[in-house]
């Protein structure tokens, strides 16, 4: 009897999706959940994929060498079933990780299942419910020997621009370690959006209707991107119950799943500053404060704040919104540009931007000059001096600084455009107040410091 293409355990909404995906695409595919019954439930409604009940059934049911994804939940419960299977699985079989794991941990299982003969992938799927079913952004880490294995149905699956938005971008934990900067780079455009929406409610005194005309009309721009058209997208659903916007009934608390933690974390291990990617990280952590956040206001009264010129104020937010995603996508390579040395990935970046055009939650029309800019300067250390970016920012940066001012005029947090241009500025400053810092280490702590007349490590005794 022949046995199935390929294998996959874990029926979350991610995992039947993407079981699904594969089916649609003409392969044949048998599941495993822990549940049982979410395994009867599934098949019950796809009788055409085969449900298995136990690792051994599941595993007997696959063509060899056999190619298995995983979407089970990050973490210890990913180690749970490579310990199950482990002991089942035969030299050349395929693992395949689909979900957010830490790279780290990826490094590791990667180098315990070779030890077998095993190919470990991890992987890094994007697209959430939609891209898993229609084809995800999908990022793969491992030896080439496995990903050949599975790069067919991989590229198969996978959206499609300029190509299968698909590719193997290094060995061991690469794939993973580009998704987890990808989902960095999303929290800061998530955050900067937020901001956005924020200013033309407090500061410019829009509706939400006139909100959602404005994001609207930027998409369709330069701005055009997913998240920017799921964000008018979401503008425009009304609640039922009450009959207003629904944004406006939802508690402005947000939560996170640690992958823009897990980015601000290995950036500050690597010395690579993210500021806009750690912003986006605090801005959540201090959305989760709801109920301190109540009590200041009623403590800590704002001044109050001149009426703005909308037409005016619309144009300066559009600059700044821009130029700061920019910059988030800047920080983000600069990230993976060190990474990929320090861990020697040799990322191909851009074949990152260019399967990120397609499926992934950051696809944006950004990432067209992105990806010319990486092909012109495999070496390129900071997108922003890129002479292109360099003239998109100079011709944004007026605009940009007047609403950080008006911003902060009008009393409204917007820390990751605050830091995007604090980035920018310090990126491009030839001399910053770091001298005062080396002396300050030197005198509390004889750190010692370097000269600028000569070389060497020296230190003074500030006392005498």
């Amino acid at each position: 009897m022949t046995g199935r293409a390929v294998g996959l355990i874990g029926l979350g909404v991610m995992g039947q999706n993407l079981a699904l995906n594969f089916q649609n695409h003409g392969y044949s595919i048998a599941v495993y959940n822990r549940t049982e019954q979410k395994t009867r439930d599934f098949i019950a409604n796809h009788p055409e994929i085969m449900g298995t009940y136990s690792y051994s059934d599941f595993l007997n049911a696959l063509d060899r060498p056999r190619k298995i994804f995983l979407m089970v939940t990050a973490g210890s419960a990913v180690d749970a079933t490579i310990s199950r299977l482990e002991r089942l699985l035969s030299p050349a079989d395929v693992v395949m990780d689909g979900g957010n794991s830490f790279f780290q941990d990826t490094e590791r299982r990667s180098g315990e299942l070779s030890k077998l003969g095993v190919h470990y992938l991890g992987v890094g799927v994007s697209g959430g419910e939609e891209g898993a079913l229609k084809g995800p952004c999908i990022m793969v880490g491992g030896a080439k020997e496995g990903y050949e294995q599975v790069k067919e149905m991989l590229s198969r699956i996978a959206a499609q621009a300029d190509g299968p938005c698909c590719q193997l971008l290094g060995p061991r934990g690469a794939g993973h370690y580009v998704k987890m900067v990808h989902n960095g780079i999303e929290y800061a455009i998530i955050q900067v959006i937020a901001e956005a929406y924020d200013l033309l409610i407090r500061a410019a005194r829009m509706n939400v209707r006139k909100v959602q005309a404005v994001f609207q009309d930027w998409n369709e721009g330069d701005l055009n991107s997913f998240l920017m058209e799921i964000a008018a997208e979401v503008l425009n659903k009304y609640d039922q119950e009450t009959k207003r916007p629904l944004v406006s009934v939802i508690l402005d608390r947000a939560k996170q799943k640690g992958t823009g933690k897990w980015t601000s974390q290995n950036a500050m291990d690597l010395g690579v500053p993210t500021p806009t990617i750690d912003a986006a990280v605090s801005s959540r952590n201090l959305s989760g404060l709801k109920d301190e956040r109540v009590n200041a206001s009623k403590l800590l009264k704002p001044p109050k704040s001149a009426k703005i010129q909308q037409p005016k104020f619309v144009r300066m937010l559009r600059a700044a919104v821009q130029a700061s995603i920019i910059v988030s996508y800047a920080q983000g390579f600069h990230l993976m540009r060190v990474a990929s040395q320090e861990y020697g990935y040799n990322i191909p970046f851009a074949e990152v931007a260019r399967i990120w055009k397609g499926g992934c939650i950051i696809r944006a029309k950004i990432l067209n000059p992105i990806d010319k800019a990486c092909r012109a300067n495999s070496r390129l250390e900071n997108l922003m001096v890129d002479k292109q970016f360099a003239k998109m920012l100079t011709a944004l940066e007026k605009d940009w600084r007047q609403l950080v001012r008006a911003g902060k005029e009008h009393v409204t947090p917007i820390a990751a455009m605050n830091a995007s241009l604090d980035y920018y500025d310090g990126y491009r400053s030839t001399v910053l107040p770091a001298n005062l810092i080396q002396a300050l280490r030197d005198r509390f702590g004889a750190h010692g410091y370097e000269r600028t007349d000569k070389p060497g490590q020296f230190h003074t005794n500030w006392t005498t």
